[in-house]
């Protein structure tokens, strides 16, 4: 565990500033609707943090609090929010323009959402080649831009009187990289900063700056960004909790939750073909052939370290996995996933199973944003560092310590969450051993 159970935790005291990267459809869902929800007009569906439980003890017990009665997480009415996007639209203007809520509701949300308009972004089109927008930031080299995001920061912070801050990733997929010889340590990332290299995204002059400034970081893309030892070092050192990578919403929150359920049949694959129809923002810049590389690593990942095929070869040596997605601009943020998936049984025979998830990518998304933000600021709070693996839960691509395999299966990441919970208050685990786990 990262920190001694019962550990001390300091209060939720005063303003949490959630700076946001990317004020698109993600963030204003988001951030809509969390006003909404502080409102009275809604409730907040799909977030642990606000609905869910956490068992405790015997089940004979009855011992059953929501996890934010169980933890002292900051409250919606303490939550500000700030961010940084290409286009100089408020939240407002930016939620209409992404359609994914209705206009009446925004209509009485508007009050709020005018009020944050997002600060100049760090950006280059290199790195996202479908997008072009004028409220850029300039400067000299990346480490000039890194302390012009880092002057934001603390602006933000003292305008707004907050007392603690997170900032979160919800900004558009990245061309694929590999880690690069400048990413090894602090001296040499600095030293690539100023020379402009091109191994430096900007994903990572904002977690630069994050850390920085001593502000806890989750990406929610599947960039590299944090995920280089540069940037882990620069984490611990400042005692910073960082997670990450890409939200797990759609087609493979689907496989998290049916690839676990036919490994534990024991019954076998032979091929999983998804493909996505997608019109909004991010389905523009994933249909760029490099951005798309980089979410393509992070769905596929996903069944071989689920089905492990090492292990289970009879059954999942040499399965065929093929992702697609394909931009539609009609569906905008109502996304369609489509799986076939071949399967067989018992003495080999074939079966099939089908999905068309019909889900809404923003909706799903926004209520992953809040618990994380909560949940980063706690684990700051507790003094815990580096890279938190039992947030895992709420990614396609989950973060591990050096040398560790990432865990995928959405009810082993669940477990692991809620123990860490239990973990942290002093309360005994929940296994199969004395204490008989059933969330």
């Amino acid at each position: 565990m990262p920190v001694k159970k019962g550990a001390e935790i300091a209060p939720a005291k005063g303003k949490l500033g959630v700076l946001l990267v990317g004020l698109g459809a993600v963030s204003t869902t988001f951030i809509a609707g969390v006003e909404a929800i502080k409102e009275g007009m809604a409730e907040p569906i799909g977030s642990l943090t606000q609905m869910g439980t956490v068992r405790l003890g015997k089940r004979t017990d009855n011992r059953v609090p929501k996890i934010k009665d169980f933890l002292p997480l900051a409250s919606l009415k303490d939550l500000v929010f700030g961010a940084w996007d290409i286009f100089p639209d408020s939240a407002y203007d930016a939620a209409m323009h992404a359609g994914v809520l209705e206009k009446d509701l925004l209509a009485k949300l508007k009050k709020p959402l005018q009020k944050i308009k997002p600060m100049k972004a760090v950006f280059d089109q290199t790195y996202v080649k479908r997008l072009s927008g004028e409220n850029v930031k300039q400067g000299k080299n990346k480490l000039e831009l890194a302390r012009q995001l880092i002057n934001d920061i603390a602006d933000f912070k003292r305008k707004n009187k907050c007392d603690r801050l997170v900032m979160i990733w919800a900004a558009s997929t990245e061309i694929f990289m590999k880690q690069h010889a400048v990413h090894r340590n602090l001296e040499t990332f600095e030293k690539a900063m100023r020379e402009n290299h091109k191994a430096i995204a900007p994903s990572m002059v904002y977690a630069y700056a994050a850390l920085k400034s001593g502000v806890p970081f989750a990406n929610g893309a599947p960039n590299l960004t944090v995920d280089i030892p540069a940037l882990m070092d620069l984490a611990n050192k400042q005692g910073m909790p960082v997670c990450g990578k890409d939200f797990k919403t759609g087609q493979t929150l689907m496989k998290t939750i049916l690839a676990p359920g036919l490994k534990s049949r024991m019954l076998g694959l032979h091929g999983w073909y998804s493909t996505n129809i997608l019109g909004n923002r991010d389905g523009e810049v994933l249909d760029d052939p490099d951005s798309f590389k980089t979410k393509e690593e992070s769905k596929l990942s996903v069944l071989e370290y689920i089905l492990q095929p090492d292990v289970y070869p009879q059954l999942y040596k040499d399965f065929s996995h093929v992702v697609r997605i394909n931009y539609y601009p009609p569906r905008g943020d109502n996304k369609e996933g489509w799986d076939n998936i071949d399967i067989f049984g018992w003495l080999g025979y074939k079966m099939q199973i089908k999905i068309d998830f019909l889900c809404r990518d923003s909706i799903l998304a926004a209520p992953i944003v809040l618990d994380l933000a909560l949940f980063l600021d706690l684990a700051q709070r507790t003094g815990m560092k580096g890279v938190q693996e039992w947030l895992s839960f709420y990614f396609k691509s989950p973060m591990t310590a050096p040398g560790l395999y990432p865990e995928h299966d959405v009810f082993i990441q669940l477990m692991k969450l809620k123990n860490t919970l239990r973990h942290l208050r002093g309360e005994d685990l929940i296994t199969h051993l004395g204490l008989e786990y059933y969330d």
